[in-house]
């Protein structure tokens, strides 16, 4: 009897959690950011969205070695990785993929051509930021079974 008592008690602040707008933008925020960056990050090796190497800036190109698509080998590895740290500790990892957006900004902007693109990156930026404010709030604050 004391177990269903038990049960109640742990059940309400649960609750209380799953039901908390800003909990649930931060779990909307943490799956986002981890799933999205390690799909982008696989398909810089399979190029079946886009050409990746197009949006590399010329100037970029020029000082890694190797060629382009070789960089965005390098690039889609940083995004497995961004996304895997997201995953697993979201209040670093909402300012890895922030610092790694504002990167691909600074590139795009160089392109001519990509400017709406990097508008769009600056959005995800701010979300990221978003990310990781919201992860030191809810840190700790995961819900139990």
């Amino acid at each position: 009897m004391s177990s269903a008592t038990t049960t109640t008690t742990s059940a309400a602040p649960r609750r209380a959690t799953l039901t908390d707008p800003g909990y649930q933008a931060f779990v909307v925020l943490r799956v986002g950011f981890t799933v999205a960056p390690i799909l982008f990050g696989l398909d810089k090796f399979a190029n079946l969205l886009v050409d990746w190497p197009v949006y590399l800036a010329p100037w970029i190109d020029d000082l890694v070695p190797g060629s382009a698509q070789a960089a965005m080998h390098a690039v889609g590895v940083v995004e497995i990785v961004a996304g895997l740290v997201v995953a697993l500790a979201p209040r670093f990892g909402g300012w890895l993929v922030a610092g790694w957006l504002a990167g691909i900004i600074v590139n795009l902007l160089t392109i001519p051509g990509h400017y709406d693109i990097a508008l769009r990156d600056f959005g995800l930026l701010l979300a990221a930021v978003a990310l990781a404010r919201l992860a030191q709030r809810y840190h700790g604050a995961r819900p139990t079974r």
